[in-house]
């Protein structure tokens, strides 16, 4: 017998329930396959789906309410959080945002088959200012969508546990092989860029202190802030002197030099207000094809400057007009 059923026919629902909100928590459990399991022994008479399905929609709503409020306290840091593996941390975000945005609370209820935007749908409602009424209605039906198609699955296949066992088992084969093939790309493209990074622009990290006499000293340094308008703010604080701009917009109609005439030859610092080096590196590879050789990324952005006590003024949000 696959060890999963053994692991539910010895433990119960409580094994049902634990697996589903770890799975929830972002835990690599595989409450999938639980749940395929629970139905196939709700269908041979060993459980009773709807306590089953109760209790997985109960775990899914007790997890999401986590992130929910965590949205609600910390906005956009929760989601720099998720996506921290990300390649682009703040295009991930980005993007879920819009996607939440055009298609509302109905997000909720087909989130769970979408990797990736299952992770932020809760804090993105939260930080929406949606209330935990309507969260927990959209989001119940969500979980019982999810929970009720792979149990449902599981409660057809019921009447053969040993052809439900090798189907979880070979699906199980299939997520591991899915996840390290993903871990591996993963891998392999963060190299590949970080090899592009140093290879093509050959920037070396300018230090808060660095940064700081050479600001005192009165030299031509400019400062480009990449905070750009993804919280809805007019303004923010940031080192002073700083020109704003929206990194996601620098491609493709906001040039920071039409509003600021900036000689190719000046040294150019850019931060980001949370420190991924990535959103810098973009941006220096955008700037350098526009003539700009002296790029460097400020080493732990905003965060790393603000911990050393340096000072900090408003900076006034441009990008994305």
């Amino acid at each position: 017998m696959n060890p999963i059923v053994q692991l539910l026919v010895k433990h119960g629902y409580a094994v049902l329930f634990a697996s589903v909100f770890a799975r929830q928590m972002w835990l690599p459990v595989p409450a999938i396959l639980v749940l395929i399991a629970a139905g196939a022994l709700a269908g041979s008479g060993r459980m009773t789906l709807a306590i089953a399905l109760g209790l997985a929609i109960i775990a899914c709503l007790l997890a999401d309410m986590v992130w929910y409020e965590a949205g609600r306290r910390w906005g956009d840091q929760i989601l720099h959080f998720i996506y921290g593996f990300a390649l682009d941390p703040d295009g991930a975000a980005r993007r879920s945002k819009e996607i939440f945005v055009r298609h509302g609370l109905r997000t909720l209820m087909l989130a769970k088959f979408v990797v990736g935007l299952d992770a932020a749908t809760p804090s993105l409602a939260g930080l929406s200012g949606i209330s935990r009424f309507r969260f927990i209605a959209f989001d119940a039906v969500g979980a019982a969508l999810w929970s009720g198609a792979y149990a449902g699955l599981g409660y057809v296949l019921g009447q053969d546990l040993d052809r439900v066992a090798a189907y979880a088992m070979r699906l199980g084969t299939l997520w591991a092989i899915v996840v390290f093939v993903a871990l591996a790309a993963y891998v392999g493209r963060k190299l590949v860029q970080w090899h592009r990074i140093v290879r093509e622009f050959r920037m070396a990290r300018i230090s808060p202190e660095e940064l700081k006499q050479k600001l005192d000293a009165g030299e031509e340094v400019v400062i480009f802030d990449l905070h750009g308008r993804r919280d809805g703010r007019r303004s923010h604080h940031g080192i002073p002197g700083a020109v704003c701009i929206d990194p996601h917009r620098l491609g493709q109609h906001d040039h920071p030099e039409k509003r600021t005439p900036i000689a190719r030859d000046c040294e150019v610092v850019l931060y980001c207000t949370a420190p991924h080096e990535l959103t810098c590196a973009r941006v220096a590879l955008e700037l350098h094809r526009r003539g700009f050789e002296r790029v460097r990324p400020l080493a732990g952005g905003l965060q790393a400057w603000a911990e050393r006590g340096f000072p900090l003024t408003s900076v006034m949000l441009c990008g994305g007009r």
